[in-house]
Order: structure tokens, then sequence, then C-alpha cells
């Protein structure tokens, strides 16, 4: 059998349901999903560790702002800075989702542009603000959010799937997919499809996570799990980058891209997380 006829032709509708004249997109749905999975797990977490649940019900508010606007900032500042600083409508559009037409009007548009990095640095600040706030054990907030987000990144992911976006380099291996949507130019050949490798990657990461969170619970607190899912993230957020094609032209004249250069803190942080020293888990 040719391996031509294994490629997968991808063009999913992007909107998942309407609801009369609204439609809902894949891309939301995969978030709140990915969301909500992480607000049961994290919730489960909490009970098993005996927290009070007048410190949880904050949390999911701290993090899902966290996400948005760090998501949103670090697309905007790391990978189009000379667009979205360029004029004051532009810096409305970094804020708002909502995009300035030719014409002078307004248009909604949603957030089109989220990058993974500024997510995780805006949850860490607020999951630093949330601490401030109840008293909680920073490095158990840490820890039990880390758990779970593996989860939440694998859907975020599946959501950049349907979008089409973050595309892959050409590629003849049998899964290849054609993209569609993503442009007669990028649409020719089959591509590597990065955004379901690192979902695949993601979801296996929760598994590994919450099999050694069983085997030794008392870690929470000690940063081990905050340091294991940084590590494991972008250790392979390092590697797939190798096999996407660039996401704006100024990475075509660096060594390697903005999502590899921006994951090495990471990387460093979460190592040293799981190594540092704990004289006591209180």
């Amino acid at each position: 059998m040719s391996c031509e006829l294994l490629f997968v032709v991808w063009n999913p509708d992007e909107i998942a349901f309407r609801i009369g004249s609204f439609g809902f997109r894949w891309y939301s749905l995969c978030w709140l999903i990915g969301l909500l999975l992480a607000y049961y797990i994290v919730k489960k977490l909490y009970k098993d560790q005996k927290i009070k649940d007048e410190y949880f019900d904050p949390l999911f508010i701290y993090c899902f702002m966290g996400i948005l606007i760090g998501a949103r900032l670090g697309h905007c500042l790391f990978y189009e800075p000379d667009y979205f600083l360029s004029s004051f409508d532009h810096i409305i559009e970094m804020f708002l989702p909502i995009h300035k037409m030719t014409d002078g009007t307004w248009k909604f548009t949603g957030y089109e542009g989220l990058a993974s990095h500024g997510g995780t640095l805006g949850l860490m600040i607020a999951l630093y603000l949330y601490y401030r706030r109840t008293h909680v054990s920073l490095w158990q907030v840490l820890d039990n959010i880390a758990i779970a987000t593996p989860v939440t990144a694998c859907f975020i992911r599946l959501g950049n799937l349907m979008n089409s976006e973050i595309i892959g380099k050409v590629t003849d291996m049998p899964w290849g997919f054609y993209f569609v949507q993503a442009g007669q130019d990028l649409a020719a050949q089959p591509r590597h499809p990065g955004q379901l490798y690192e979902a695949i990657a993601y979801f296996i990461f929760f598994f590994i996570g919450w099999y050694l969170y069983k085997k030794r619970p008392e870690r929470v607190g000690t940063g081990f799990f905050f340091g294991l899912c940084l590590t494991l993230i972008f250790t392979a957020r390092f590697f797939i980058e190798f096999t996407k094609i660039n996401q704006v032209d100024f990475e075509n004249s660096l060594p390697l891209d903005m999502g590899q250069l921006l994951s090495i803190p990471f990387i460093i942080l979460g190592i040293y997380c799981m190594g540092r020293k704990v004289k006591s888990k209180k």
C-alpha cells in the first residue's frame, strides 16, 4: 500500500456546535474541557489533603485569569511585539478579543494568538497571588496544580489541531497531515501534526504525575511535582519544536526558534525544583 493513502486530509469545521446564530468553536470547547478537568482533579487533591473548601473556591478564578492573560500577553510580546506595540488600537487588541477593520469598525474575533510559555508564567504569578490571599503553602499549591496541568495542556493542543494552527514541517511519514485550512502553500504537502505530538505527550505526562502522586503523596508540598511538570512538558516542547515551521519571520535568523528558547529557563527551573533540598514538609 502506498504511504500516500495513509496521509490524513485535515479539514474540520472550526465550529463544534451552534446555539441559534452563535457558533461555539472547537478551540474554545477544548480550552473549556481542559480547564474543567483540571478543576475536578485539583478539587480531589484538595479533598485528599484535607484542605478547606473555602481555600479551593477562588483557585479556579486565579488560574483561569492567570493563564488567559499570561498566554495572550506572551503571544503579543514574544511573537508579535512590532505589531501590538505599534499603535494604541493594537494595544487594545492585545487586551480585548476584537480587531479594528480597515473601514474603522471593530470586529469581535476572539483571542487570536495564545502562547503556552506566557500562560505558564501567568499561572505562576496567579498562584503566588492566591497564596498571598489564602496562605496555603505555596509549594503545595504549585504541586497540586502541576499534577493537573498536563491534562489542560493536552486539550489546548487538541484545540490548536482543530484550528489547523502551529503547522509542522513537510514529512514523508505515513501519518502526515494535509492541513487544508492552512492556506494553499502549506496545504500542498503532508506535514508533521506537531499539535498532536504534544497532546499525546502531555496526556502521558498526566498519568506519570498521577502515578507518582499515588505512590508518594507526601511529596506534595516539596516542589517535586511542580518541577516534574515543567521538566517533562518543556523538554517535550523543545524537541517537538524541531518538527514545526517557524511562526514568525524573525525566528528564521535564530539558532533555535522562540518556543525552544523560552522552554530552556522552564526546564532549568523544573530540574531545580525536583532536586531542591527540603528540610521539612511543613
